[in-house]
């Protein structure tokens, strides 16, 4: 039997010097004259233990892991082929126990299968999502969805069912599926991850997508700062083809569906539907009035699903275990797992991928194990650049999206950024106006004009002129900008600033007292 070594070309893992530790372990295999198969999977999403080199042995893969290029000889000595101990031995991956405590549904081969093999795809469960809703009618397919409880994992959580139904009862000549990949937020790579480690579900999922709303062809929008992304979806849509998952009739059915990948431009606000749409035409990418919303007149005016890469990810899994089993997980409206991904001055930093309610405090302190540096942590900020910063007294919080909504928080992405105690808030605030000021379409006012004043009045306040005057005029513009802003670029950039200022007042205060507090 000829050993079969697993090694990421994911970005991540790539980041973390994974290709030159393959060209090392190749060199080793050739030097030794060792007959072998190298497979470049996905990662796991352990990033703190990437680059992880993984083994098949007879008892099972073996994880080691961060390997470096200078551990690859002593590897070899220490028989890692079999399993052998060395110092990067990390065991049975499921075992390792930031992978242990996950419950990994829509992630289930994200590191396990070969991207590109859909044979692979297949003995682990692929396609019997898309074979069960071939079996059933469209009504009844997103009657399965909406049974599920999955809302959008973009960011609104808007309920998928109804986005598919809407589409459904729409009538239209051509209708579209639009993958919203335009994975912008900070701390962000769940979606990076799929479409590099697992990119078959993606596809199975649009295509069910389609087959359930009228839709015959899909589009995936992805961001031009993954070109990774961008390769792998490619090829893998190219097999699908070719194996018939897609074309003229899907699995031999009388469905027809297609799909293509789109690469944006590196515009933030494209990550808002509309402007999505808007770039995908050709245009500019700027934020549309609704209505018409999307899923009545979308691209190219006929109705269109907007769904983000998890969204249509997480579909398989319920077409194959049942709208029941996926409910089954989470707590009040949010049901079903979600990725989180820790990132920022944390020590575990990765993609943790759990059910619905576990407090921040349990993913900051257990699961991300504090900060990387050993200091207290002061902020988390979850959602992404306009995602609020919730001290530690709002650690208890569930990760739910309605109990987000309630501290003035949201789940956004669910990207979770930590800061330790030495995070100067009043400079976090500064940058989320200046973020937005540089990001916003500069279709509406409050977002355009507002966020180019925050940035003016905050620099007032850090050269000490009027700060309680300067403060209450921040205030007055969030008000604005959250309630008057055509999209959420605009509406919620106030979240970060107002969390900042509410729960950090300390920061804001003119710089001799804030020394002398020191």
């Amino acid at each position: 039997m000829i050993p079969r070594i697993y090694i990421p070309a994911d970005s991540g893992a790539l980041a973390l010097g994974a290709e030159k530790v393959a060209k090392a372990i190749a060199g080793e295999l050739a030097e030794r004259g060792i007959e072998a198969k190298i497979v470049r999977n996905g990662s796991r999403g352990a990033y703190f233990l990437e680059p992880m080199v993984e083994v098949a042995t007879a008892n099972g893969r073996i994880a080691y892991g961060p390997v470096k290029p200078s551990d690859v000889k002593s590897l070899f000595d220490s028989g890692f082929l079999t399993g052998g101990h060395h110092k990067r031995w990390l065991g049975t991956p499921d075992k390792i126990p930031f992978l242990a405590k996950q419950t990994r549904l829509t992630f289930a081969r994200c590191g396990v299968t070969d991207p590109l093999s859909l044979e692979s795809y297949k003995k682990h469960g692929g396609l019997n999502g898309l074979t069960n809703a071939l079996a059933l009618t469209p009504a009844a397919t997103v009657a399965q969805v909406t049974e599920s409880g999955l809302r959008g994992r973009g960011g609104a959580g808007f309920p998928t069912g109804i986005k598919w139904k809407t589409v459904l009862d729409t009538a239209g000549d051509r209708k579209y599926i639009v993958c919203n990949a335009d994975e912008g937020d900070s701390g962000t790579f769940a979606d990076r991850m799929i479409m590099e480690g697992d990119p078959f579900v993606l596809i199975e999922g649009m295509t069910i997508a389609g087959i359930a709303t009228g839709a015959t062809k899909g589009f995936v929008y992805v961001r031009s700062e993954y070109p990774h992304a961008v390769a792998v979806m490619n090829k893998a849509v190219e097999i699908a083809r070719k194996a018939g998952v897609l074309g003229a009739s899907v699995l031999g059915s009388p469905y027809a569906f297609d799909m293509e990948i789109r690469v944006g431009a590196g515009a933030y606000v494209c990550g808002e539907e509309t402007a999505l749409l808007d770039s995908l035409e050709g245009k500019r990418g700027m934020v549309r009035a609704k209505p018409p919303l999307p899923a009545h007149k979308g691209l190219f005016g006929k109705p269109t699903v907007i769904n983000n890469v998890i969204s249509l990810a997480s579909v398989p899994v319920i077409m194959d275990k049942g709208a029941a089993y996926y409910k089954d997980f989470g707590m009040g409206r949010s049901r079903g797992t979600i990725p989180i991904q820790i990132a920022g001055n944390v020590k575990y930093a990765g993609l943790f991928e759990a059910a619905f309610g576990m407090t921040l405090g349990e993913i900051v302190d257990e699961i991300g194990g504090g900060t990387a540096t050993g200091r207290p942590v002061k902020a988390v900020q979850v959602g992404g650049p306009l995602g609020a910063y919730f001290p530690r007294a709002l650690f208890d919080t569930p990760f739910d999206y309605e109990a987000f909504a309630a501290k003035d928080g949201l789940i956004g992405h669910a990207g979770v950024v930590v800061f330790d105690d030495t995070a100067d808030m009043l400079k976090q605030a500064r940058f989320a106006m200046e973020f937005c000021a540089i990001e916003s379409c500069g279709k509406c006012t409050p977002c355009r004009i507002g966020s180019t004043r925050g940035v003016e009045t905050i620099d007032r306040i850090v050269a000490g002129i009027e700060p309680e005057k300067n403060l209450a005029l921040v205030t007055d513009l969030c008000n604005t900008m959250k309630f008057g802003s055509l999209c959420a670029l605009g509406g919620f950039t106030p979240y970060p600033v107002m969390s900042s200022i509410t729960h950090f007042p300390d920061d804001f205060k003119p710089a001799p007292v804030r020394v002398a507090a020191e």
